[in-house]
C-alpha cells in the first residue's frame, strides 16, 4: 500500500478511542474496534524490524511492532519471545526501541486491554 493506506489503522484506533469517551458503542463493537485494531498495531503497522542481529538492530522496514522483516530469521523472532520469560526483557527493549515502534506497541496493548475490558463489563453488570 502506498500514502495513507498503510495509515488506515490509526483511523479506527481513533473511533475506538471516541467510542468508548461517548459510551455510545456497544460491547461487540468496542471488542471488534479492538480487535481490528490489535491486528493493525501487532501485525500490520509500518515500523523498523528492530531485530537484533551481528551488527545490532536491524534496520529494514517491517509489518507491525511484532514481525520482523524479509528475512527469515527475524520474521518471527520477536513474536516468538512472547512465550518465553527468560526474552521478556529483550522483547520490551525491541518493541519501545523509538518513537514509532514504542507508540504501535502503546497502541497495541491498549487495543487488548480494550477487547477485555469491553468483554468484562457486561459480565460484572457495568454499563450497556
Amino acid at each position: 500500500m502506498r500514502g495513507f493506506g498503510k495509515y488506515w489503522g490509526w483511523a479506527v484506533f481513533a473511533v475506538l478511542i471516541a467510542g468508548w469517551l461517548s459510551l455510545d458503542f456497544g460491547p461487540v463493537a468496542l471488542v471488534a474496534l479492538s480487535g481490528v485494531c490489535g491486528f493493525y498495531f501487532f501485525f500490520n503497522v509500518p515500523v523498523w524490524c528492530g531485530a537484533t542481529g551481528r551488527g545490532g538492530a536491524c534496520r529494514n522496514n517491517s509489518h507491525g511492532a511484532l514481525m520482523g522483516c524479509h528475512l527469515r530469521q527475524h520474521k518471527w523472532q520477536k513474536f516468538r519471545m512472547i512465550f518465553w520469560s527468560s526474552r521478556w526483557a529483550q522483547l520490551r527493549q525491541e518493541l519501545f526501541q523509538d518513537a514509532s515502534t514504542g507508540l504501535a506497541s502503546v497502541g497495541g496493548l491498549f487495543a487488548v486491554t480494550s477487547g477485555l475490558a469491553a468483554t468484562l463489563q457486561p459480565l460484572f453488570g457495568g454499563g450497556w
